[in-house]
């Protein structure tokens, strides 16, 4: 049985390139989300090529809600499902600010105008769990369109003073 609220921990990576322009020293990025970290602290280089740099930006956590399955129906029924990151401007570099595979949310991390939010392919042991979850949590909800209370013309108008 899997809890009704779960967290999981991803593995995070960042690429870092030349910035593009005289305003901009390093262009920051998510990479790709892995199921278990490298055994290196956060923010470890592991790979420098021609000006591109490859970090381990630390550890994220997924929290996966039972009322939230609509939302990750619909991104498992996507073509390929998807996982968000969102990095943060600190200082000369980013932060490691979240990950969620709940779309709605990462629509709200879009309104940070400086925050950099990238949608990433999801790891098959990440949807395989998340599949689970949705099986075992998700109740069908029936739409009632509500009816308007019928007006009476009379409660409305204005009344005669006696």
């Amino acid at each position: 049985m899997i809890p009704p609220e779960l967290t999981l921990p991803v593995a995070v990576l960042v690429e870092s390139r030349p910035g593009a322009t005289v305003w901009q020293d390093r262009v920051w990025r998510p990479l790709s989300v892995q199921e278990e970290a490298p055994p290196v602290p956060a923010w470890t280089k592991l790979r420098e090529e021609e000006g591109r740099e490859t970090w381990f930006a630390g550890e994220a956590t997924l929290t996966l809600h039972r009322t939230d399955t609509p939302n990750y129906r619909d991104n498992l029924a996507a073509a390929a499902p998807r996982l968000w990151v969102l990095l943060r401007p600190a200082g000369e570099g980013v932060e490691l600010a979240g990950a969620t595979v709940d779309p709605g949310e990462a629509e709200i991390w879009t309104e940070g105008p400086r925050d950099i939010l990238e949608a990433l392919p999801m790891p098959a042991g990440i949807r395989a769990l998340l599949e689970a979850f949705v099986a075992e949590h998700h109740v069908e909800q029936v739409f009632h369109k509500r009816k308007r209370d019928r007006l009476d013309p009379e409660a409305l108008s204005r009344r005669s003073r006696a």
